[in-house]
């Protein structure tokens, strides 16, 4: 068993050497091609560039990756090639989730700066300025719109759709509340009603849904505290198994019973953290 440790971790350290290699291999072609074949800068000295090189490598191995680098410290300890693959097969998951918390980060923005759209919009009519000059102008200050800002932005310029263009944006997510823009427009151009009033009432309704969904999220801080702390307890039994000198670590990956034990266990852990997320995100759930 101790010899697969040390072949999974030489392997380990040959693939991260081969993709290290690959990355110098892509800078340095980069840089011949934008010199155009002739001799390439120096540049920072080398100390700086080993800088820029681990942010670079930090920008591109993400936090997941610590679940292999732990794997293979717990397979140096417990003589076991278990650790290892468990810390592979976790990182996809581990991916995910960060993906995750990276896109609702990301739709939070957005629909804070749809709410300043908004908002910048009405100041801008009530200063005097036709809407189709005072959109631009909103969209610039705020970027409420996002990728779609250039489509929406020379529609109201050039008297195209400004409510389809809007509605077209709103698809991003975070940004449904373009919708009701969309609607205030199509309200005001057609019928000739307020703009300003309409930006005010949308405002303050996009308001209220965030601050609604920032006390929810608060409200359910607890529930999520509750899962991460049930999810470490088996860590936390291990610790305790180890301080009382039961040598739980070798039951576990050195004994056919503890293997048994231990992919039960696995399987009931990840089974009790996916309902537990479940009934969460049920919660958030508009």
């Amino acid at each position: 068993m101790g010899e697969t440790t040390v072949g999974a971790a030489v392997v380990c350290g040959g693939v991260m050497a081969w993709l290290l290699a690959e990355r110098q291999r892509e800078v340095r072609r980069a840089r011949l091609l934008l010199a155009g074949g002739g001799v390439v800068a120096t540049g920072p000295p080398s100390w700086e560039r080993a800088v820029g090189e681990l942010r670079r490598l930090q920008g591109r191995w993400r936090g997941e990756w610590w679940a292999v680098a732990v794997g293979l410290a717990l397979a140096f300890l417990a003589g076991s090639a278990v650790p290892v693959l468990a810390g592979a097969a976790g990182v996809p998951v581990l991916r995910r989730l960060r993906l995750a918390r990276q896109a609702r980060l990301a739709r939070e923005v957005r629909a804070d700066a749809v709410i300043a759209l908004c908002g910048a919009l009405a100041g801008e009519v009530r200063a005097g300025r036709q809407p189709g000059e005072a959109l631009p102008r909103a969209a610039r200050d705020s970027g409420g719109l996002g990728d779609a800002q250039g489509a929406v932005v020379a529609a109201a310029r050039f008297g195209g759709d400004v409510p389809g263009a809007l509605a077209a944006a709103a698809r991003q997510p975070g940004a449904e509340g373009l919708l009701g823009l969309a609607a205030c427009w199509r309200v005001a151009v057609d019928q000739g009603a307020g703009l300003a009033a309409g930006l005010d009432r949308l405002d303050a309704a996009l308001r209220a849904e965030r601050d609604q969904r920032a006390d929810l999220r608060a409200q359910l801080s607890g529930a999520r505290a509750t899962v991460l702390m049930l999810a470490a307890l088996p860590v936390l039994g291990l610790l305790l198994g180890s301080a009382m000198g039961a040598d739980p670590l070798h039951v576990l990956l050195h004994t056919g019973a503890g293997l048994g034990c231990l992919a039960v266990g696995a399987v009931f852990e990840g089974a009790g953290m996916w309902w537990a997320a479940r009934i969460v995100r049920g919660a958030e759930a508009p």
